[in-house]
């Protein structure tokens, strides 16, 4: 199933790219932040070109949650016990700004994107945890009172919610929308301002250039002064190096319908096993969206418990009997080791080259944010939160035991798995499943549908050369090194990889 987002919103042209171009900003990536950064360029008079290898929205962005807040899970009193209060402030301010751009753009383009005003919820059922809530709802007052004086969080011991809680964080004026309609918004704005939009369109490589960059698409190029990474994970690997800087995690959602009153507000939980919660304006009613399920990429669990959508369609059902399932979907998002997105410069050797990357699951504001910084940076403008989200900033990781796995198990997936697999058959895969056997001495990476068809691929990432495992939840090839994905026919889903994997034919 794909995303109630992208199953109602169908009807869209794709063009892909039929000629060389130049432009002043080659933009790679027509999610919601290459779309908002092309957005505030051609307003800005700049000739602006967005290229992506999908169409429009289509991966994380179309498989959001697609809620519009500043609360990024229990952040501030982390912010501002490890970096101080000015940083914590800047990433405050900056987030509660973007809330009100996306507002304003809504607003002066006019797009019918179900925008809503919601209170946002951090919420936890075990009383153990009620000190951190408490710690972040003083965060976050202290935040405000520096910037407007006023108090911006509360302690609430009830809500909404189907079932108790034992303390939450609550503010006010947060909100939710249909981002695929949002998105749709942006393209007819920027098509508006003269700029292009090339979907299907297949990036291959950039290099510096006479002009600046030239951009590779084929048997197509287009030539910019500047160019912006927003294609989720940077698929340049050098100089940058962000592959050692991030991992990815895939995350799950249901939409379900109810004939029981549903709540208002969105609501999210403070650990795992992760629960969010959050309504859609459905015609003439309301469907729910439950979403968690979370897991390293790479790294699918075989049990279903407390992962994937068994877990979710299971926990729908207990607290809404009656439910249906109307729609299933899957996403993956980049998490940076010190919770920090990546914006701005790419590298300090490739100038003019700019990059946005690891929104840690929280994409509607950080896309917003670095479509501004991103947008200063070219105009020469200054921006007063640009310093804190520096993509070539060197700081000590705070996250060390997250960095620590990290490393092992790159270089488990790099070296220890591919020593010692062992000698197997194809009668050892079961019926719709897959794994990786040795033929001939040769590691192929096997998958068995259900009429016992066999699809043979190479299992070694196109990326750095990570091998891959085999994720049965969703029957895909998963990196493990840095989240790329295949579909079961080893074509590619998910950057930073962008080539397919080799496919074998298995003689009988």
């Amino acid at each position: 199933m794909n995303s109630y987002w992208l199953e109602t919103t169908k009807n869209i042209t794709n063009r892909q790219i039929d000629n060389d171009y130049t432009a002043d900003v080659c933009i790679i990536g027509a999610g919601i932040c290459g779309l908002s950064t092309g957005y505030y360029l051609a307003k800005n008079g700049l000739k602006v070109i967005i290229v992506d290898k999908d169409g429009i929205g289509e991966k994380t962005s179309g498989n959001t949650t697609a809620k519009i807040t500043l609360q990024h899970g229990l952040i501030y009193d982390y912010l501002i016990n490890s970096y101080g209060i000015n940083f914590a402030l800047k990433y405050f301010e900056s987030n509660k700004q973007a809330i009100s751009n996306i507002k304003e753009i809504i607003d002066n383009e006019n797009i019918d994107c179900d925008f809503e005003y919601q209170s946002n919820y951090i919420y936890t059922t075990d009383k153990n945890e009620i000190a951190k809530i408490e710690n972040e709802v003083s965060a976050l007052n202290a935040l405000e009172a520096y910037s407007t004086g006023e108090k911006y969080a509360k302690f609430v011991t009830c809500c909404e919610l189907p079932f108790k809680i034992a303390g939450g964080v609550k503010t006010q004026k947060q909100a939710q929308f249909h981002p695929r309609k949002y998105m749709l918004g942006l393209v007819n704005a920027i098509e508006r301002n003269r700029g292009l939009i090339f979907t299907n369109s297949l990036v291959e490589d950039v290099e510096k250039s006479d002009v600046g960059y030239t951009t590779y698409l084929g048997e197509y190029t287009i030539n910019s002064k500047y160019v912006v990474l927003a294609s989720h994970y940077p698929f340049i690997n050098f100089p940058g190096l962000y592959f050692s800087k991030m991992y990815q995690t895939t995350s799950y959602a249901i939409a379900i319908e109810t004939n029981n009153k549903l709540f208002d507000g969105m609501y999210i939980n403070t650990k795992e096993p992760i629960y969010s919660f959050r309504t859609i304006k459905d015609e003439d009613k309301r469907l729910l969206i439950i979403s968690g399920g979370n897991h390293k990429t790479g790294y699918a669990p075989e049990s279903s418990v407390n992962y994937g959508y068994k877990y979710l369609e299971e926990e729908a059902k207990k607290l809404y009997p009656d439910c249906k399932i109307l729609y299933k979907w899957n996403t993956r998002d980049c998490i940076t080791l010190d919770k920090i997105p990546y914006i701005g410069e790419f590298s300090h050797l490739m100038p003019n080259m700019y990059v946005a990357t690891g929104f840690n699951k929280w994409g509607m504001t950080s896309s917003n944010v670095a479509a501004n910084i991103i947008k200063d940076k070219i105009l020469e403008i200054e921006n007063n939160y640009a310093d804190i989200y520096s993509a070539t900033r060197v700081k000590p990781i705070k996250n060390r035991d997250e960095l620590k796995n990290m490393v092992k198990q790159v270089v488990k997936s790099f070296v220890t798995n591919r020593i010692k697999i062992p000698k197997e058959d194809l009668s050892v895969i079961k019926k719709d499943n897959g794994g990786i056997i040795k033929v001939n001495g040769l590691s192929i990476g096997i998958y068995k549908d259900k009429d016992e068809n066999i699809f043979a691929i190479n299992p070694t990432c196109t990326h750095l050369g990570c091998l891959l495992t085999w994720n049965n939840l969703d029957k895909t090839w998963d990196c493990p090194c840095h989240g790329s994905r295949f579909d079961y026919t080893g074509k590619n889903m998910y950057d930073p990889a962008f080539k397919d994997l080799e496919r074998y034919d298995l003689e009988d």
